[in-house]
């Protein structure tokens, strides 16, 4: 029997960094709106269905502008997401009917290949858990508050975590669970979604190379890289 796999593409944030009066997700490129070249990536994927997660009031606006226009079949299901990110992945596992894997990607990653979410999908079928990510670069300094840097790790050991992150779904399910039945403290510290896999699964994520063209737009320097990389695919 075919297991299933869903995507939940999280396009909930205010992009506050930005300095826009639209939310990033919706910046265009390339005359199409950002959170288009997310949804065609995992729409020409493997994976069965994909829920998209909005913010407040974004629900209309994204079927209305993005979804019917485009013809996204595999999005079965847009919905709001919660305050914060970790509200908002909790809101979506909810919300899906039955699955045997769940795929957790950045809407404002604009460049996420599909062959790279084909071979997620791969992995975590192996693995449980798996995330995209990139070995830095640069040298990485571990500061004090005060401005005092106080280790420099190695950098060979250090990785840029990216999504999407894909986990059996049961035990996302169950990892967001006690993160909730937790102190509110405690949803305060997560980062991305390996985190409380990591914490609460108490099992090992396995790191699947990506690459350094699937950036997050955060801020309007963003914008200008991703002009940069959108003209290089194209060519």
């Amino acid at each position: 029997m075919k297991e299933k796999v869903t995507a939940l593409i999280m396009a909930a944030g205010q992009g506050k960094r930005m300095n826009t009066s639209v939310a990033k997700q919706f910046l265009m490129l390339e005359e199409k709106p950002l959170l288009f070249y997310s949804i065609k990536a995992f729409e020409e994927s493997l994976v069965d269905e994909i829920i998209l997660v909005c913010g407040q009031g974004q629900i209309d606006h994204c079927i209305n502008n993005i979804v019917s226009p485009y013809g996204f079949r595999k999005v079965i299901r847009v919905i709001e997401g919660g305050e914060e990110r970790y509200d908002s992945v909790n809101r979506a596992l909810l919300a899906i009917d039955s699955s045997d894997y769940v795929l957790i990607h950045d809407g404002a990653r604009p460049f996420v290949s599909t062959e790279l979410i084909n071979k997620i999908i791969d992995q975590v079928k192996k693995y449980k858990a798996c995330i995209v990510a990139a070995p830095v670069k640069d040298t990485i300094k571990i500061v004090d508050k005060d401005g005092w840097i106080k280790e420099t790790p190695n950098r060979k050991h250090m990785w840029l975590a990216q999504t999407p992150q894909a986990f059996d779904y049961s035990l996302i399910r169950n990892a967001y669970k006690l993160l909730f039945e937790g102190n509110e403290s405690e949803r305060e510290t997560v980062t991305d979604d390996a985190m409380v896999y990591e914490r609460y699964i108490n099992q090992p994520v396995k790191v699947v190379k990506g690459d350094y063209y699937n950036i997050k737009i955060t801020t309007p320097e963003d914008m200008t890289i991703a002009k940069g990389i959108k003209d290089r695919l194209m060519s």
